[in-house]
């Protein structure tokens, strides 16, 4: 499968040419009627009882969700305010917590508090899949459309093993559903979504099967261009782009899963906030996975897993705009980078008690990292690839659970991984923007053989006060990643060999929480407070930067509720708060995003539903200027704001469902404190954050069969 993506130059100013949805979607909805077709005779044939439906929520999501002592899950099909997320960032920064960088209109990077990267892996379906560019233009959300998932776990903190090394900030899972047909039949559900700055998704999810196999195909689409800030500037910021899934599952059992699955997307952005766009966002990806429950009477689950994912990205800076030089910038010239990463996972859960259940397993990983440029006279597509690094990680961990008593449960897990990358040299130029790797001779090897990393934590319930309290001790080792031992800037030749000097990260973390239900209401706090022996810290001069280690200190907290009042309103709010320290120079810890509030107000009566979101996020005047992390820097202080978005919907039976708001009522003009500078390409100057998009109106259908 293939994107027709344009490659005619657009200049500055201009929106990216608007794609047929119908035309975009051709390709898509090929690949899902050919893996379905063949199939569907096969389902015709079967008899069960009537299976239970999916739907569709009516409320749009504003401020609360449904939290549990660990964990926070969501639906991300439902409808979230600000408008529905086009990529995982999006998504993810609607949950208290949570921000984000903002790379354009799209492909932001995730930021759990202050922390980021690879210190919060996003898993889909159990798989990695990491990007390629040494910036993170294409970060691991980036290729990530949550709505074609079913559902969205996030553990804060070092709280589980089971998800990989290097967890220290938390896991975020997007996962899709096993389909459960008890009688042959076809389910359908899409959506569309129209809105300002010419914003148009389409996504589509289609099952078919009964009691032995099912296939599943989802797709979806998505299109903006460059949007207005408050002021009525426009900010370059415009995408294109669609992913599709297919997977075909053979259930001969009720205990039995053996699944196999495939995908492809593709994408463009522009970045205000770059001296480069993304003109190609390539992914491949396959699976491959085994479940097999209830084996005997010790042996409650046997899972098993491959898959191999490949991020294949192209930044240049003369497609999606007209060259000029500035922001580091002389001459035209492209860039394509390649990563691919695979692996494996197996875990065995016993139970041999009622009150005890264990889960172990081993997983391994393999990540090569390939580059070569190219000019708009001579193209990089006739080049070969250059390996300039490669990653793997071996890891075996256990999880255990113990219910001590009805009201107290015990958790703890241990982990121990073992870590290596491997660095080559290269030629010397553009190459994927590798100009320090250019002076290093002979390939370079690290090993770090025993990486332990473990938390034991107590959970107890209240019965009679409808409360549950929780208390978790962490720690976790994280070996560095790419962007930090690979990336321009970081290498012999500009700032001291950092591929051999820096030293693992290693936090120990302490996370408190409490959860209170009542009658039409709720409470609910999660807070931490966290060392970090040997933090990974940018520091920037002028376009170059250097990586370091040093101490720092964590805490902050997230809390929230809601009140039902009467039987159709409900006023909902949450807080988050992130501190940081870099204890070894004695001044804050960049990167952290300031205090933030959200309070929402929701109807639901009948077919009916609308509702409030005010935000409201304070200035923050604790920053450590020209320090940052591969993406981002601290810019200086940043100026508080607030932002009203309304919304509200109509079910018009139970097939269809139309929703509309506004975002940024006030046509507020504001930058988040976590952002890019403008880049001199654009006509901005460096050291401005780019501003947010202003009023933004949006509809969006619902649809299922």
């Amino acid at each position: 499968m293939t994107a027709n993506l344009s490659r005619a130059p657009a200049p500055h100013g201009a929106a990216l040419p608007a794609r047929a949805p119908g035309a975009r979607l051709a390709p898509v909805a090929c690949a899902i009627a050919c893996a379905l077709l063949p199939a569907v005779p096969a389902l015709a044939a079967g008899d069960a009882n009537e299976p239970p439906e999916r739907t569709l929520r009516d409320v749009v999501v504003t401020a609360v969700h449904d939290h549990s002592p660990v964990q926070v899950v969501a639906d991300p099909k439902q409808p979230r305010q600000p408008i529905p997320a086009s990529d995982a960032a999006d998504y993810l920064k609607t949950i208290p917590g949570f921000s984000a960088i903002r790379s354009g209109g799209s492909n932001s990077d995730p930021v759990l508090r202050g922390q980021f990267g690879s210190r919060l892996p996003l898993l889909t379906n159990g798989t990695l899949l990491l990007g390629a560019c040494p910036g993170r233009m294409d970060a691991p959300s980036s290729y990530i459309s949550p709505e074609t998932f079913d559902q969205l776990t996030v553990i804060k903190g070092p709280q589980t093993v089971l998800w990989g090394p290097g967890a220290s900030a938390g896991v975020v899972r997007f996962d899709r559903e096993r389909p459960d047909f008890q009688e042959p039949g076809v389910r359908f559900s899409a959506s569309l979504l129209g809105a300002s700055a010419g914003r148009n998704d389409q996504t589509v999810d289609l099952e078919a099967g009964n009691t032995q196999m099912y296939v599943r195909a989802t797709a979806n689409h998505s299109h903006g261009q460059d949007y207005r800030d408050g002021d009525g500037r426009r900010v370059p910021s415009a995408w294109d782009k669609w992913n599709a899934d297919v997977a075909l599952g053979l259930t001969p059992d009720a205990d039995t899963l053996l699944e196999l699955s495939a995908g492809a997307g593709d994408g463009e952005a522009r970045y205000g906030g770059r001296g480069m766009d993304g003109t190609q966002f390539r992914r491949d990806s396959w699976g491959l996975r085994l479940e097999k429950t209830r084996l005997t009477p010790w042996l409650a689950k046997l899972e098993a897993q491959l898959y191999s994912n490949r991020a294949d990205h192209v930044m240049d800076n003369f497609t999606l705009r007209t060259f000029a030089p500035g922001g580091g910038m002389s001459m035209p010239m492209a860039s394509n980078v390649k990563r691919d990463t695979s692996g494996a996972r197996v875990a065995a859960t016993l139970q041999w008690q009622q009150d005890w259940q264990l889960v172990a397993g081993l997983a391994a990983m393999r990540s090569p990292h390939e580059k070569r440029s190219g000019t708009p006279s001579q193209s990089y597509a006739g080049k070969p690839w250059q390996r300039d690094a490669k990653f793997e990680n071996l890891g075996a961990f256990a999880e255990l659970a113990w219910q001590a008593q009805a009201d107290t449960r015990w958790v703890g897990g241990l982990r121990l991984d073992r870590a290596q990358a491997w660095r080559y040299p290269v030629a010397s130029g553009m190459g994927g923007m590798g100009g320090g790797m250019g002076a290093a001779a002979g390939a370079d090897h690290r090993t770090r053989p025993a990486m332990p990393s473990g938390f034991v934590r107590w959970e107890h319930t209240l019965s009679p006060q409808g409360a549950s309290v929780y208390a978790g001790l962490g720690h976790v080792q994280r070996f560095p990643d790419y962007w930090e031992l690979i990336s321009p800037g970081n290498s012999a030749a500009n700032a001291g060999n950092a591929f051999a000097t820096l030293r693992p990260e290693k936090t120990t973390q302490l996370d408190l929480g409490a959860q209170w239900k009542g009658q039409g209401w709720q409470l609910w706090t999660s807070a931490y407070l966290g060392m970090v022996r040997d933090y990974i810290l940018f520091d920037y001069a002028g376009m170059g930067s250097a990586v370091r280690n040093v101490d720092a200190r964590t805490a902050g907290l997230e809390l929230g509720g809601s009140q039902r009042l009467g039987t159709a309103w409900t006023v909902q709010g949450t807080l988050a708060y992130a501190w940081g320290r870099n204890a070894t120079d004695d001044r804050p810890l960049p990167q952290m995003p300031p205090l933030e509030a959200r309070l929402g107000l929701e109807y639901a009566q009948g077919p009916w539903s609308a509702g409030a979101l005010w935000r409201l996020v304070a200035a923050q005047h604790r920053y450590a200027k020209g320090q940052g992390n591969v993406v981002g820097r601290d810019l200086g202080a940043s100026a508080g704001f607030g932002v009203l978005s309304l919304h509200a919907g109509y079910r018009l039976n139970e097939r269809l469902r139309l929703t509309a708001g506004v975002d940024n009522l006030l046509d507020k003009n504001y930058a988040e404190h976590l952002n890019l500078a403008g880049n001199a390409g654009f006509g901005y100057p460096g050291g401005v954050r780019i501003n947010e998009p202003g009023r933004t109106l949006w509809l969006r259908a619902d649809v299922k069969f």
